[in-house]
């Protein structure tokens, strides 16, 4: 009976249906410019398209396209840390550029005798810039080399040059009889201040890159740069209409825009995590290895950095200086020593009473460079505890660079740094 009640059930289950994969519909979805789309390929195969209800509110759709608008594809994945702090003082720092700029021109054409609009201080800027702005910058253009070895230093120059122009130009109604030589000091030191911030831009904008995607990054920071110059601009113009009418009002605005834009710039350069060699970071490097064990990140190395007077040996790495002549740094008896002692190297150390001379031979690179600072800052270091002389100090020194140098470049180029070229400027190199 059992039996006869099974045999029931199974012919009363219906048989499972298996669907073929063709019956499934394909769609998929994609995003462009934050506005969703549905795919979907039709029973006939044509591809339908609809798209997706946006429920973001509006605030959120705002800020989204502004990203998508101004900001690197992928943001923030796609680009290193400190981006956001660069692009918000990047803004502040053209904004008030902007106004200062009209400021200065209404100034200039009041000193020339004429009595500008405000309008028209802003479209006679442009003719302004010519004449011994040109002189600037072939000046500037010479130092190239200074400029790939410390581009945060250089950023900050260039704006302080150009506040030196605008300031002279500020102030020229306040002496009409100089009106040609303040107006040519101005455009010059605006010469220079092009040159330096236009060849410190491609540095800067690399350290961001991540996925290879510097020419995004560029057109993105070249978009904020014109939004808040017109924005700029437009301020300008409302403060020339009101606060700055008078000569005591662009004197006082103007200080306040000067000190804005200076303060901007250096914070920008602060967010900026480079990962080129240069001799401060190198020794930064070295100093925070010998102290911790670690080698520290671009990003994490980036506020240590001495963006005015980076050229200040530092002391837990050595106190090494580089980039003078051989013949300068190192007695002459002294040469055949010390070409015995780092026989298989690319590089020269001469210890004196205050700092110790590094000189590179022409195509040294980051290693050499990272191997001669370990040298100099282990040597440093066994002076103060032993009394050997000073032969027997330097070889023991070399001895544990070369034991701890191996681990030592891993981390280096694990965090992400550059070693196949060292930046030093326009120092002096040497060959055998």
């Amino acid at each position: 009976m059992q039996f006869l009640e099974k045999v029931k059930l199974i012919k009363k289950e219906e048989p499972v249906m298996v669907k073929n994969p063709e019956d499934f519909p394909v769609y998929w979805f994609e995003t462009s410019d934050s506005v969703s789309h549905r795919y979907q390929f039709q029973s006939d195969g044509h591809l339908s398209m609809k798209v997706v209800d946006d429920a973001r509110p509006v605030p959120q759709k705002m800020v989204e396209s502004f990203l998508n608008k101004f900001f690197p594809s992928g943001y923030p994945y796609s680009v290193n840390e400190g981006y956001l702090r660069y692009t918000q003082f990047r803004a502040l720092q053209h904004f008030s550029s902007a106004a200062l700029s009209v400021l200065s021109t209404q100034s200039l054409l009041f000193a020339a005798g004429l009595r500008p609009t405000p309008a028209q201080a802003t479209v006679v800027s442009w003719i302004l810039k010519d004449g011994m702005q040109h002189v600037g910058k072939l000046i500037c253009s010479n130092l190239g080399a200074r400029m790939d070895s410390e581009p945060k230093r250089w950023r900050i120059l260039a704006d302080v040059l150009y506040d030196l122009g605008t300031g002279l130009e500020l102030v020229s109604p306040l002496c009409p009889h100089l009106f040609l030589e303040m107006a040519g000091l101005g455009n010059f030191a605006k010469g220079m201040a092009t040159v330096a911030a236009r060849a410190t831009r491609l540095p800067i904008y690399s350290s961001f890159a991540k996925e290879g995607n510097l020419s995004d990054i560029f057109a993105k920071g070249e978009a904020i740069s014109t939004l808040f110059n017109v924005a700029g601009i437009g301020a300008g113009i409302q403060l020339a209409s009101t606060i700055c009418s008078s000569m005591e009002g662009k004197l006082v605005v103007g200080s306040i825009l000067s000190v804005v834009h200076v303060y901007s710039v250096v914070e920008q350069m602060r967010g900026v995590p480079i990962n080129t060699l240069n001799p401060q970071r190198t020794a930064l490097i070295v100093a925070n290895f010998l102290k911790t064990g670690k080698v520290p990140s671009p990003a994490d190395l980036r506020f240590q950095e001495n963006l005015m007077f980076p050229e200040r040996p530092i002391q837990d790495a050595g106190n090494v200086k580089v980039g003078r002549a051989l013949h300068k740094a190192v007695k002459p008896s002294e040469v055949q020593r010390l070409k015995e002692v780092f026989l298989e190297e690319k590089f020269l150390l001469s210890h004196g009473k205050s700092w110790t001379d590094m000189v590179l031979e022409h195509d040294a690179t980051g290693e050499d460079a990272l191997r001669g600072w370990l040298v100099a800052a282990y040597a440093k270091s066994m002076t103060k505890i032993y009394n050997d002389p000073d032969d027997i100090i330097l070889q023991d020194a070399y001895d544990k660079m070369n034991d701890v140098f191996n681990p030592f470049l891993s981390q280096v180029q694990a965090k992400g740094w550059y070693t196949d070229r060292f930046l030093d400027g326009t120092g002096t190199r040497f060959a055998w």
